[in-house]
């Protein structure tokens, strides 16, 4: 369904199983990002928390979404999920169910994700480009996200604006977000 026209048109899973349609969001930005619990990058959801925090009020929105496709960085299930994102770095924003976010059974929105904005992964991303072109090569070059904590931005009418690889940590895509926000 990558003929969709916005975000809008997709619902996810909660990660008490229910179905939340993506329109709910409608009129407010929106930061997707992949987690995961046990990735170097694990860290970000404090960043992604005080953002949240931060802009909420203004018309942020941070959805994360945990996938188990990268080194097995989140084993957990959807309740042991939400328990560490609760009493490790209090997370407010919405952490849904589980999914992935390449191949066959890569997620729905994910796949339109990507093919909106596929990424310009290249030598510049540093320690995490080397990291890949070791482990992941076959992806370099494609749409697939490449690693936990890549994140999607999506403007208020629901077009994905940009996609920031895992690396770009809240802090320095504030800016951007702030932006769409003023």
């Amino acid at each position: 369904m990558v003929d969709a026209m916005s975000v809008y048109e997709y619902s996810v899973t909660t990660a008490n199983g229910e179905t939340k349609s993506l329109g709910d969001y409608k009129d407010r930005v929106i930061l997707i990002v992949n987690v995961a619990s046990k990735c170097g990058f694990t860290p970000q959801y404090a960043g992604l928390e005080a953002l949240h925090q931060a802009t909420k009020d203004r018309g942020l929105d941070i959805l994360g979404f945990p996938c188990n496709q990268f080194g097995d960085q989140e084993p957990g299930t959807n309740a042991e999920i939400q328990d560490f994102c609760s009493t490790e770095y209090n997370v407010t924003f919405p952490v849904f169910a589980k999914l992935e976010v390449n191949g066959p059974d890569a997620d729905p929105l994910y796949t339109y994700l990507r093919a909106e904005a596929p990424g310009d992964f290249g030598p510049d991303a540093g320690f995490l480009y080397e990291h890949i072109a070791k482990n992941r090569p076959e992806t370099i070059g494609t749409d697939e996200v490449k690693w936990n904590f890549t994140k999607f931005l999506v403007g208020r009418d629901g077009e994905v604006i940009r996609r920031y690889e895992s690396t770009a940590t809240p802090e320095e895509i504030g800016a951007d977000i702030a932006l769409l926000l003023d």
